[in-house]
């Protein structure tokens, strides 16, 4: 029986419902971090180094297809609960065609600049040629990138969660597969890599196209529309705490590597890589959930069923904090075998990892809370809010506690600014859920 999102969900419904949005987040973590299991592990350290240089960037683009899914899906969710199909189905098709209009011209941008962009990222040397590689081939499928990772979000308000999880298991499948022919077996090197991750995203952003375009049994289709600027303005301004992750995120990583290159040089940088690759898995159960949730939670808020938005807080709060204590508890005690998998040939840049691997994730205990808190607001069409909580987290926190505590605490000082700025943010989240309380009656 399908889950429709008028129902009434208990605890069991919405884990069911949610469910395939945190798997096939889970699925998209995944294929990026088997490109740097198998560069680290059959090419070497260096090109390793030049993958984590140069994702950043990519992160960077992609903050446009997250913006215009998570503000877009909002806006259509709410649309749908007020009964207005046919015009949610005109918001969905345009802002559908502006993610592919996006997407062509930054990648006709970054293939542009990415010479002069990667030297800015920090990479020298012999280094500045593998970036170079390695994007040129990555950048030229951004533009289905940015489309799976609008379609993910569309998925779920057309009640289809789980034919996006088989989109995204199938995306993923042809990453990790033809990572093993093309590095393993034919040993292309970077090329193998970056060829690998172009096809797995083609897969999962061209898929959707099919599927929309022709008659379904979803809430969603694609149909005639005019451009509304008014609609793309409030997604990108609703969305636009999604992108300021993402963006704040690519911003902070490189403030990362540079700090890292400073006290610890090429380990430091792979080190940092390792750990970023686990938190991508880790955070996919948070960000899934909030994508998973969002559209129940704009429907309610658009039909005013001020009864049901309560209970969804009431048990996303409570299901936050497990899966906190739990995915805390897994990084700690698999700090040392995951961080083995990647640079087990090098016992000096285990250690390191291992260790850095370790502070790192005490931050799981509290950023659930605030990937929650963002997604909410946002699901309840308040993008100030939900950017303010963003910026804080993503950007003016990190920024800051990654520049400060190296001073008095060195290299652990660059491990624990992402527990710092969530213990900061959190209280901004707080702040926020007890102040609207009465403005939306959750």
């Amino acid at each position: 029986m399908r889950i429709q999102l008028s129902d009434h969900f208990n605890y069991s419904k919405l884990l069911k419902f949610v469910l395939p949005s945190i798997l096939m987040m889970i699925c998209t973590s995944i294929y990026g971090v088997v490109d740097g299991l198998f560069v680290s592990n059959f090419v070497g350290k260096t090109h390793f180094a030049a993958v984590n240089l140069i994702i950043p960037f990519f992160m960077g683009i992609v903050t446009v297809g997250f913006m215009i899914g998570t503000g877009g899906s909002a806006i259509v969710a709410k649309t749908l609960g007020e009964g207005k199909k046919e015009k949610a189905n005109e918001y969905f098709t345009m802002l559908i065609c502006l993610t592919t209009i996006l997407g062509i011209i930054v990648t006709v941008l970054g293939q542009l600049f990415l010479r002069p962009i990667i030297t800015i990222l920090g990479a020298k040397g012999i280094l500045v040629e593998y970036c170079v590689t390695y994007g040129r081939i990555v950048l030229s499928s951004m533009t289905a990138f940015m489309l799976q990772t609008t379609f993910q979000s569309f998925f779920i308000v057309a009640e289809k969660p789980e034919l996006s999880l088989k989109i995204s298991i199938a995306s993923g499948i042809t990453n990790m597969i033809l990572d093993f022919v093309f590095i393993a077996v034919f040993h292309w090197g970077l090329v193998g890599a970056a060829v690998a991750t172009m096809m797995g995203q083609i897969v999962g952003g061209v898929i959707p196209i099919f599927y929309f375009a022709k008659k379904n049994n979803s809430l969603l289709r694609f149909t005639t529309f005019k451009w509304n600027f008014g609609i793309i303005f409030k997604t990108c301004t609703n969305g636009s705490s999604e992108m300021m992750t993402n963006l704040s995120s690519s911003v902070v990583n490189i403030l990362y590597n540079y700090q890292l290159m400073r006290l610890a040089g090429e380990n430091g940088i792979s080190a940092y890589g390792v750990i970023m690759y686990v938190n991508f898995i880790f955070a996919a159960i948070f960000i899934g959930y909030s994508m998973g949730s969002a559209p129940i939670i704009g429907y309610h808020y658009g039909a005013a069923n001020h009864s049901e938005l309560h209970n969804l807080f009431i048990k996303s709060i409570a299901l936050t904090a497990i899966f906190s204590v739990i995915l805390t508890i897994c990084a700690e005690l698999l700090s040392l075998p995951l961080s083995r998998i990647f640079v087990g040939y090098d016992k000096v840049l285990l250690d390191m990892t291992c260790n850095g691997f370790r502070l790192y994730a005490i931050s799981f205990i509290i950023s659930g809370f605030n990937i929650f808190s963002s997604g909410f607001f946002t699901a309840l069409n308040n993008g100030v809010i939900s950017a303010i909580i963003s910026f804080a987290r993503t950007l003016i926190f990190q920024l800051g506690s990654v520049l400060i505590l190296p001073f008095f605490i060195g290299l652990n000082g660059i491990w624990l600014a992402i527990v710092v700025a969530e213990l900061l943010a959190l209280f901004i989240s707080i702040y926020f859920f007890v102040s609207k309380i009465k403005v939306y009656h959750y």
